[in-house]
C-alpha cells in the first residue's frame, strides 16, 4: 500500500485538491492517507472531507489524522508539505506593514525582497525537521514542496539535506500557458513549449501552436496583440490582476516570464516606485494584493469547507498542480514530463551549483530526472542573477546562522535596494525580525526597548 504523507492538511481545499487528484489516479486509489496538522479543529475538518471523498469516488483508500509529524511520516512513500509559518495573522501582515512604514511597498511579499526574506527565514528551519525526521522514519520517499519561498526553501533543503529527494512543486508554468492561450485565443491543449529558469522567473525559450501538420512561433503574436492593445485580455480570475507587466517585459527581454505580473512587479527595480505612480497606475500594479487575497481566500475556503462538511457526496475534477502526476508515474513507471524546482547539478550551466532551478523534468519507475537547458540567453541569467543574489544570502545566513547575511540580503534585493538607502534597510530588517519574534530562529532574533 502507498502511503501518502500531507503536511499541513489543515488547508482543507487544497488537500481536498491533491488528495483527490491522486485518488482518480488506480495505480494511488488504494493509498493510505496520513494527515498532519498542528490545528486539531482545522485537521478534523480536512480528514471528514478526505474520507467523504474516498467514499464519494468507491477507491479503496484509507485515512488517518494526527497532529504527530513523525507518526505521519513514518513509512511514508511520498511527502506533501503545504503549510504557512506564522500563518496570514500575524505574519504576513507584519510583513507588509513595517515595510509600508519605511516607504517600501509591496504586492505579494512570498518568494522574493523583504518579505520573501523573512518568510524564508520563518519556513526553513521547519522544512529542515521533516527533511531530519524522514531520515529515520522515510529515508526513501519523495518529498513534495508546495511551500513558499520555493527558491530559498528548496536551495537551503538540499544544502542541508541532499539525501532527500524532494522536488518543489509550482502552478506557475502551466497556469501561464492557460493565460497565453486565452489572450491568443487558442485551446492550451494545442500549445507546446520550453521554460527554464528559476521559480517564479522561468521563462519559454519556446511558445508553439500547431499549424496543420506543423507548429507555429507564437512569439509574433504575442507581440503584436500586445503592441496593438488588444491583449492582455482581462484576468479571468482576479480583476486587480493584469498581465501588463509580463507583456511589458516581454517586449524589452524578448521572452515571457512564468510567473504573475503581480509577482513579476516586486522582483526587479523597473515597476514599484515610491516617486512614480504613474507607473502603478499604468501597469495596473495591484500594491498590497496578497493580504486582500488572503482576506478573499480565508472566507471562500472557509465557505467551501463548510460546504464540503455537509455534502452528501464530494465530486473532484482533476487540478493541474503536479504531485499526483509525478506519484503515479514513480508507482506505475509511466513516463511523464512536469516542471519541477531542483538544486542545480548542471541542469542550467549558466547558474550557480546547487541553486534552486526549474527546468523540465521527466518522472518514471527511476524518480525525477530533470533536463538539461544550457542555451538560456545571456541577459535572462543575467536577470536571474540579481534574484539568486537575495536567495543564496537568505540561504547562506540560515546554514551558518549568520545575521549579517540577512542584511546582505536585503541590501541587494532589486526592488528593496531601489527605495531605500543602506541605513534604512538594515533598519527595516531589525524592526522586522523583532517583530515576528518567537516565528524566527534563535539566532537572529532582535530585542528592541519598549
Amino acid at each position: 500500500m502507498t502511503k501518502i504523507a500531507f503536511i499541513g492538511a489543515g488547508s482543507t481545499v487544497f488537500m481536498k485538491n491533491l488528495i483527490g487528484d491522486a485518488l482518480l489516479r488506480p495505480a494511488l486509489a488504494d493509498a493510505h492517507i496520513a494527515l498532519m496538522d498542528i490545528d486539531r479543529a482545522r485537521l478534523d475538518e480536512s480528514a471528514l472531507v478526505a474520507r467523504k471523498l474516498v467514499a464519494s469516488l468507491g477507491t479503496g483508500a484509507t485515512v488517518s489524522a494526527t497532529t504527530d509529524r513523525r507518526a505521519a511520516l513514518e513509512g511514508a512513500d511520498f511527502v506533501i508539505l503545504a503549510f504557512q509559518i506564522g500563518g496570514y495573522k500575524p505574519c504576513t501582515v507584519t510583513d507588509f506593514d513595517i515595510p509600508k512604514a519605511y516607504g517600501l511597498r509591496q504586492t505579494i511579499a512570498d518568494t522574493l525582497g523583504i518579505g520573501g526574506i523573512m518568510r524564508g527565514l520563518r519556513t526553513v528551519p521547519h522544512i529542515w525537521a521533516v527533511a531530519e525526521d524522514m531520515r529515520q522514519l522515510c529515508p526513501n520517499a519523495l518529498l513534495m514542496n508546495y511551500v513558499n519561498p520555493m527558491a530559498i526553501n528548496t536551495w537551503a533543503l538540499t544544502a542541508r539535506y541532499p539525501d532527500i529527494a524532494q522536488v518543489g512543486l509550482c502552478h506557475s508554468v502551466q497556469g501561464t500557458a492557460y493565460e497565453l492561450a486565452r489572450d491568443l485565443g487558442l485551446d492550451v491543449g494545442d500549445l507546446r513549449y520550453r521554460a527554464a529558469g528559476i521559480n517564479h522567473m522561468a521563462f519559454y525559450l519556446s511558445l508553439e501552436a500547431r499549424d496543420g501538420n506543423g507548429w507555429r512561433d507564437l512569439y509574433p503574436a504575442l507581440r503584436e496583440g500586445y503592441q496593438a492593445g488588444r491583449i492582455p485580455l482581462e484576468s479571468h480570475w482576479n480583476p486587480r490582476c493584469p498581465n501588463l507587466v509580463r507583456y511589458e517585459v516581454m517586449q524589452h527581454f524578448g521572452h515571457f516570464v512564468t510567473e504573475s505580473s503581480e509577482h513579476f512587479a516586486e522582483y526587479v527595480p523597473w515597476f514599484i516606485k515610491s516617486h512614480r505612480p504613474d507607473l502603478v497606475e499604468q501597469f495596473r500594479i495591484p500594491l498590497d494584493e496578497y493580504p486582500k487575497r488572503c482576506e478573499e481566500q480565508i472566507a471562500a475556503w472557509g465557505a467551501q469547507a463548510e460546504a464540503l462538511k455537509i455534502a452528501p457526496r464530494i465530486e473532484h475534477q482533476a487540478s493541474n498542480e503536479y504531485a499526483a502526476t509525478i506519484m503515479d508515474s514513480i508507482v506505475t513507471g509511466t513516463p511523464s514530463v512536469i516542471y519541477g524546482n531542483v538544486a542545480n547539478d548542471g541542469f542550467i550551466p549558466q547558474l550557480p551549483h546547487g541553486a534552486a532551478v526549474e527546468v523540465p523534468t521527466l518522472v518514471d519507475a527511476n524518480g525525477l530526472q530533470p533536463t538539461v537547458v544550457s542555451d538560456l540567453p545571456p541577459h535572462l541569467v543575467a536577470l536571474m542573477r540579481t534574484n539568486l543574489n537575495v536567495q543564496e544570502l537568505t540561504v547562506q545566513a540560515l546554514l551558518h546562522q549568520n545575521r549579517e547575511h540577512i542584511y546582505h540580503a536585503a541590501y541587494l534585493d532589486p526592488h528593496t535596494s531601489a527605495e531605500l538607502d543602506l541605513r534604512l534597510i538594515r533598519a527595516l530588517v531589525d524592526d522586522l525580525l523583532a517583530a515576528h519574534g518567537d516565528w524566527m530562529p534563535d539566532w537572529c532574533r532582535v530585542q528592541r526597548a519598549a
